[in-house]
């Protein structure tokens, strides 16, 4: 056994051995790399054809959350000008209330003035038996001629007046043609 050839042989034998156990163990990783390879390379296949449109369709719904947080704040927008002519509907219905309210007492309060001037006896007038200076034909304020004398006009004032100064005109005139024709 000291022989150096034996050895030689033997070592080579081994090394073979070796060589053809690993070549042995190594095949079917190789075939399962081969298999991963095409898997791996039909992976990339369907991710080329499906990442493109599903990129688009994320960009798609992108803007169409945009479009749709731009109608939102549209309509938020608008729902709160619609609280606000709400609000000032309210405050428009609050202020003729009231005013209905001022006009009601003021009607009731001329009834009642109204019916204790009509439901109280009513004194009976004096007849001075004097002939009155003017005539009961009307004299216009711009004529030249004067104006007949007043009598006692004691203007009402209410809170809504509404006269002007060609209504106390016609007041006058109506008042003093009334009084001319009580006297003649």
């Amino acid at each position: 056994m000291n022989n150096p050839l034996f050895w030689l042989g033997l070592s080579l034998l081994l090394v073979a051995l070796s060589l053809t156990t690993v070549l042995i163990v190594t095949l079917p990783a190789v075939f399962a790399l081969a298999r991963a390879a095409r898997s791996i390379e039909k992976l990339a296949d369907t991710l080329e054809r499906e990442i493109p449109p599903t990129l688009e369709a994320i960009r798609l719904t992108g803007i169409e959350i945009g479009e749709l947080t731009d109608d939102v704040n549209d309509s938020v927008q608008t729902a709160g000008e619609i609280v606000k002519q709400v609000d000032q509907s309210l405050s428009n219905v609050r202020q003729q209330t009231q005013q209905v309210q001022t006009t009601t007492k003021s009607i009731f309060t001329g009834i009642r003035v109204a019916w204790k001037t009509f439901s109280s006896k009513p004194q009976a007038k004096k007849n001075t038996g004097r002939a009155s200076n003017h005539t009961s034909s009307f004299y216009h304020k711009n004529s030249n001629k004067s104006h007949p004398p007043y009598r006692d006009i004691t203007p009402t004032t209410t809170e809504d007046s509404s006269l002007n100064s060609d209504s106390w005109t016609k007041q006058e005139v109506n008042s003093q043609e009334i009084n001319s024709d009580t006297l003649l």
